[in-house]
């Protein structure tokens, strides 16, 4: 194992917690209305035409076709990003893959997937979707519409996750049951929310993921985006009763598809406590694949990597 020894950060990114202390964390209690909350956001999704657009992409590739692509999601909003399309074989599958906090700038062209439509969406406020509406920046961005669950913009991206299955389906009607979702990171986190209540969803695949056991997420000390919800918490009293309708780990407890989650052992951007109950929230069929490290070089990540990219081309082949 590599698990950083060296770090810049004035608190210890492991937050004192070996394996099997990560692998004990239980999962939150839903708030009441939890189900209900979903299922009538992801209702009002499902109505809504994407009315996808594509062009041409400036970004050429021997493997792959490159289109921008845009679409619609809840409140008007459009969503921008780009779709790969392979170059050989048919497209007989279909997959979504979530961003990070750091946004998105072009698509990754070297997904281990064959015979698979890549769409790349950039969620509401980030990169290609930027909005005068929305801060761009993580700290702001995720503090965005937190005084109501039904504003807060982690809501609206999760929407957008939801529109771009649609879209997908729309452009290759044969891809319904094919469909999977990827996402890292925050990607990760709006992922474990968007799947549980999408059918069309059938795998999915979780790095490193956020917005997991907010309780803790709102305590421990991080450089990532909770920083900013704590120090809003500090000023403005407690956000969690709002937090607790945007729980990854509570979220991913309804996940009933198979799931391939790599939470990692340091991490200074999401704890990995947080990580951990999402993995531990999975029905018990799911695999884990634990990363010594997340949000930071160490020795050994491109082995780890190297063999987590093995394990995601096997688990969406069969997609």
């Amino acid at each position: 194992m590599s698990i950083p020894t060296s770090h810049p950060f004035d608190f210890d990114p492991t937050y004192g917690m070996q394996l099997a202390q990560l692998q004990a964390i239980e999962t939150p209690e839903a708030p009441a209305g939890f189900d209900d909350f979903w299922q009538q956001r992801y209702r009002a999704a499902l109505a809504i035409n994407p009315q996808p657009k594509l062009r041409h992409s400036k970004q050429p590739h021997d493997n792959w076709h490159v289109f921008d692509i845009s679409y619609m999601s809840t409140g008007s909003f459009q969503i921008n990003g780009w779709l790969l399309i392979p170059r050989s074989g048919q497209v007989r599958r279909g997959l979504v893959v979530g961003h990070g906090y750091g946004g998105r700038d072009q698509p990754e062209f070297d997904w281990p997937v064959e015979e698979t439509a890549i769409l790349f969406p950039c969620c509401r406020g980030l990169s290609l979707s930027a909005s005068p509406k929305i801060p761009s920046d993580a700290s702001g961005h995720v503090l965005c519409g937190i005084e109501s669950r039904d504003t807060y913009v982690i809501g609206g991206c999760v929407e957008d996750i939801w529109l771009a299955v649609s879209t997908l389906e729309t452009l290759y009607p044969w891809l319904a049951g094919h469909i999977g979702y990827s996402g890292i990171s925050f990607g990760g986190g709006i992922g474990a929310l968007a799947i549980p209540f999408d059918a069309r969803i059938r795998r999915g695949h979780l790095i490193v993921p956020t917005f997991g056991h907010r309780q803790l997420w709102l305590t421990l000390p991080t450089v990532g985006s909770a920083q900013s919800v704590q120090a809003y918490q500090e000023q403005h009293g407690s956000v969690l009763e709002i937090l607790r309708f945007f729980d990854a780990a509570i979220a991913a407890r309804r996940i009933t598809v198979p799931m391939l989650v790599a939470p990692a052992l340091f991490d200074p951007a999401v704890a990995p406590p947080c990580q951990f109950s999402v993995a531990n929230a999975l029905q018990k069929f799911n695999e884990i694949f634990i990363l010594d490290a997340g949000h930071f070089d160490y020795a050994g990540s491109e082995q780890q990597n190297a063999i987590l990219r093995d394990k995601v081309g096997q688990f969406f082949k069969v997609l």
